[in-house]
């Protein structure tokens, strides 16, 4: 069996705020997304609302070309920003902004979507981290789709990031999940025989004229519509760069130890959408900090327990693809916690220091702009 090629491409979507106040703005200024090509090679485009960016990373082989890329970005949308006053946060919610007055960017498809969904996309101001893995063959594609859902609430709970919504603590780890779930066909995805099962079933919404193609499938993991690649989109957005690409390597990992399996004819072994769904409200509610149910045994296990075992389980594939340290990091994340769980401290400190609620809120996305930049392990 041919191995593939595991080639990774990121996608991070900030939230563009106020320098000094921390507010989100309202509109981009005209020309950003110039100014960051300019700086970077024209890797970014906009998002669904004016106040978003994304960024994304070439394809990249290594951990190393791949932190490289995602650095350079986040400076270039940092430096042109700043030109207006403005910084970028790698969040996947803001923590006290709210929806009302945004400014839909102006293209076809973002009109489109807003004319369609009405209602759902006005609160739609959330972030997210997409991981492309490079899989020729479609038909592996679909197998290691089937079997990675496992491992999805174990990613969103390493990436958890939105824990305030419109100035309130939502009492969730990742309260983006919640919102995108408003949205139609999210969550995991059914369970495919084949490529050709998979086609047959999108193509009656196209062949309909509901969706133009399978770039609005938006379930937590998907085939992408324009690469050979697997597209995991489960998780939050980190705000530390170190961990963004922390979890990218443990996606890719995941997928060659499930490649290895089926060299082997071996495979996971398959559990129903509903006990993994299950997982993934607990990773939506409790993060890192929490438990998961290991289906094997049928039991709650802490997260920080799974990712140890997690980390063993990719061993051999962490040293074939040559991201040892960035694996080892999924440890770090886990005993330190995540960006929400950070956003409650910071929020916690400025009031015992007497801030009132809204300034403690205003320090939380002062440390948001801070970290989205930090170097590693700062």
């Amino acid at each position: 069996m041919d191995e593939p090629s595991w080639t990774i491409g990121i996608e991070e979507e900030y939230l563009l705020v106020e320098r000094d106040s921390g507010a989100l703005v309202f509109a981009q200024p005209p020309g950003l997304i110039e100014r960051v090509a300019e700086l970077r090679h024209g890797l970014v485009s906009p998002e669904f609302f004016s106040a978003q960016i994304e960024i994304g990373t070439g394809i990249c082989r290594d951990m190393k070309h791949l932190r490289g890329d995602i650095g350079l970005l986040r400076l270039a949308v940092t430096e042109a920003a700043a030109e207006h006053g403005l910084a970028p946060i790698a969040a996947s919610s803001h923590p006290f902004a709210r929806p009302d007055g945004l400014e839909v960017t102006d293209k076809d498809r973002y009109r489109a979507i807003a004319e369609d969904l009405q209602d759902v996309t006005r609160q739609f101001i959330i972030s997210g981290l997409h991981v492309h893995v490079g899989i020729e063959d479609p038909e592996l594609r679909i197998d290691l789709m089937n079997q990675v859902t496992y491992f999805l609430p174990h990613l969103l709970a390493l990436s958890a990031s939105s824990p305030y919504w419109m100035g309130r603590d939502t009492g969730l780890a990742s309260y983006r999940s919640a919102v995108y779930k408003t949205l139609p066909r999210t969550g995991l995805p059914p369970k495919f025989d084949s490529w050709a099962e998979f086609r047959r079933h999108v193509d009656v919404l196209v062949n309909a004229g509901i969706i133009d193609d399978t770039s609005k499938v938006w379930w937590d993991i998907r085939p992408s519509e324009r690469y050979p690649t697997l597209e995991m989109r489960v998780t939050d957005l980190p705000t530390r760069m170190e961990d963004t690409v922390a979890i990218a390597a443990a996606y890719v990992c995941l997928l060659r130890m499930l490649w290895r399996l089926r060299r082997a004819n071996q495979r996971w072994r398959d559990y129903a959408n509903f006990l993994i769904g299950e997982n993934l409200w607990r990773a939506e509610r409790y993060g890192v900090g929490g438990s998961l149910i290991d289906l094997g045994k049928g039991t709650l296990v802490s997260c920080e327990h799974l990712v140890d075992e997690l980390v063993e389980l990719v061993s051999p594939d962490a040293e074939a693809l040559g991201c040892v340290p960035e694996i080892r990091h999924l440890r770090t994340i886990a005993e330190r916690g995540t960006s929400a769980s950070h956003q409650r401290t910071v929020y916690q400190a400025a009031l015992d220091q007497g801030a009132s609620h809204d300034e403690a809120l205003v320090e939380v996305v002062q440390h948001l702009i801070e970290h989205t930049l930090a170097p590693p392990d700062a």
